[in-house]
């Protein structure tokens, strides 16, 4: 006996979109969330650990900073040593982006130079770059702090060809180009510990008179060689 109504055929229900009223978000929906909420932990801790330490500041005083519970963490995060290899690790992959893309964007070595200078004294200021520089790589667990290490030394190694190129190009002036390499980021990097965003002068103003003062010295040039003195005869 036939029925009244014709059975759906295969690909009529693939057709089928599904409901939309689902409560539940779609699958990349939430991975974007859950990611979002991780980037919050990560960028929070980083913050409470520039102003505290690493520490002085617990995993309860994270939570409590974003109202949220401290088994919520736990969802995003391991621990607190993965917190802080991450907030360290996002500071450096920044910073080897940032030169990178200095590098790529082509000019002398100078111009480089400079351009990797502004990157660095950039993220130093923000609250990644500034944990890289207040906490250090020696609270981080082996075998990530190796990992770390390396990375560091990327950029100590821009920054000697860079010098290194400039020398060989006659705009710098002859010089070891590791110790000034050394001094380069050495300068640069004492930003992250001293500087406060609500201080007298910007990010900006901080590194503009840093990188001006790392370029061009602090003796006076002088523009026409000054004239030798004469003594006066005795009467």
């Amino acid at each position: 006996m036939g029925s009244s109504s014709t059975a759906a055929t295969p690909a009529a229900r693939r057709a089928r979109k599904p409901a939309d009223d689902s409560p539940w978000a779609r699958e990349k929906e939430r991975a974007q969330q859950r990611e979002a909420k991780r980037n919050a932990v990560l960028s929070t801790a980083a913050q409470m650990f520039n102003e505290r330490g690493f520490h002085a500041t617990s995993l309860d005083d994270i939570a409590a900073r974003l109202h949220v519970t401290k088994p919520t963490l736990y969802y995003y995060v391991k621990n607190k040593d993965e917190i802080l290899l991450e907030c360290v690790r996002k500071g450096l992959h920044m910073t080897l982006d940032g030169i990178e893309a200095s590098r790529a964007a082509g000019g002398n070595a100078v111009d480089q130079l400079r351009a990797c200078m502004q990157v660095y004294a950039d993220i130093v200021t923000q609250p990644f770059g500034m944990c890289l520089i207040r906490v250090g790589d020696e609270e981080v667990p082996e075998p990530s702090r190796t990992e770390l290490r390396r990375m560091k030394a990327e950029i100590d190694q821009a920054f000697r060809r860079l010098v290194a190129q400039g020398v060989q190009e006659g705009s710098l002036s002859a010089c070891d180009p590791k110790m000034t390499a050394f001094v380069i980021a050495g300068a640069l990097s004492w930003i992250g510990r001293w500087y406060q965003p609500d201080g007298s002068y910007s990010a900006a103003q901080v590194a503009e008179q840093c990188i001006t003062t790392l370029m061009n010295g602090v003796l006076r040039q002088a523009t026409l060689a000054a004239p030798p003195r004469t003594r006066k005869k005795a009467s």
